[in-house]
């Protein structure tokens, strides 16, 4: 089985309407991480100090075969044509342990996609 990691940059308004949507298209869980940025529109400064925006950064291990149908779940559902709005892209796994208990799972999503 060959995996992807896709990588979402959202809004933390977003992030559970995101991760409501990936569970119901087949991805199998999610790692959420808080983070902060600055892009093409820069914060807006107090005293000198910047206020960044938050965003949140959502990972989601899936198989090969289920990254186009996914991003355009996200694309569509969670509006990512609205500027500011989030961004999303996938990375190439070489190798991954732990997946075991899920390996079942992946397997019935495979052969349905195929049937």
């Amino acid at each position: 089985m060959r995996f992807k990691l896709i990588m979402v940059y959202v809004k933390p308004s977003l992030t559970d309407k995101l991760v409501d949507i990936m569970k119901s298209e087949g991805a199998t869980g999610a790692t959420i991480t808080p983070a902060r940025g600055t892009g093409v529109r820069e914060g807006k400064t107090f005293f000198g100090l910047s206020i960044e925006h938050r965003t949140d950064v959502v990972t989601f291990l899936v198989e090969e075969h289920m990254v186009q149908k996914l991003l355009d779940a996200i694309n569509t559902q969670c509006e990512f044509a609205k500027p500011g709005t989030g961004i999303a892209f996938v990375l190439p796994i070489e190798h991954a342990i732990g997946l075991e208990s899920q390996m079942g799972i992946f397997r019935d999503q495979a052969r349905d996609e195929y049937l």
